[in-house]
């Protein structure tokens, strides 16, 4: 069957990219899952990139949803899922006549400036809950999130300082983007980019999804919260320094 793309390089770049993905969204960080898109886009537009993971993305959030009930912080998701949705809305109106470089730059820079401040901090206590910051950064992660899924780096700069217990991070984060990728359907459907290639494409990766969740909530659950912070922060830069070199 003819997908439009030549299947074994597809399979060679999106089967590590969706396993990334998946480990993240099972708690070592959402921001992992930025990585899937350029890997994706070696071999296929990056829009089309974005289409076959959006479904994927869903099945990963309501895994990781499932594995994480009972570890939510629902005071922070009240600060964050409303203004995380503007953002969504946001990206539908404007994000394609942005150059999709100058986002992909934007995010990354901010990923590893927080990363590098995170490193040489010398403080340690956590973060308090700021409403203004929350508001904002939410907002960022779901315009971002909208075009080529990398809300993770965006919203990482208001969680992570807040050192939540590990469990909670992963279970407010699951609930959060299972909420925004959720909205991002109507908009992928009407913009033409959810055809029955690109379906099929996304169900030939579909067994990969729990795999990756339940492979990162093992390890989420087998690694000390110190060591689950650098992971954390290690992911975010690289992950930053990956979306610099895709822009230049």
């Amino acid at each position: 069957m003819d997908f439009g793309v030549p299947l074994l390089p597809f399979l060679l770049a999106a089967v590590p990219a969706v396993l990334i993905a998946a480990v993240g969204k099972g708690g070592l960080g959402n921001a992992m899952g930025v990585m899937a898109v350029p890997l994706m886009s070696l071999v296929i537009p990056p829009i089309q990139a974005a289409a076959i993971l959006l479904p994927l993305l869903l099945i990963m959030d309501l895994f990781a949803i499932w594995g994480w009930r009972g570890f939510v912080d629902w005071n922070i998701l009240k600060v964050i899922m409303l203004p995380g949705l503007m953002g969504v809305g946001l990206g539908l109106l404007i994000f394609y006549q942005l150059p999709e470089n100058a986002v992909r730059f934007l995010i990354g820079s901010i990923a590893i400036l927080f990363c590098f401040h995170q490193f040489f901090s010398k403080g340690t206590a956590p973060d308090k809950p700021s409403r203004l910051k929350g508001v904002f950064w939410a907002t960022v992660s779901g315009f971002t999130s909208f075009g080529v899924h990398a809300g993770g780096a965006p919203l990482s700069v208001y969680m992570l300082p807040l050192k939540l217990d590990k469990k909670v991070l992963s279970g407010t984060m699951a609930i959060f983007f299972g909420v925004v990728n959720l909205s991002k359907i109507p908009a992928y459907g009407g913009l033409g980019e959810l055809g029955v290639d690109n379906l099929i494409l996304s169900a030939i990766l579909l067994p990969l999804c729990p795999l990756g969740v339940f492979a990162g909530m093992k390890l989420v659950h087998r690694i000390r919260e110190d060591i689950f912070y650098k992971v954390l922060y290690t992911g975010l830069l690289i992950t930053g320094a990956k979306l610099i070199m895709d822009a230049l």
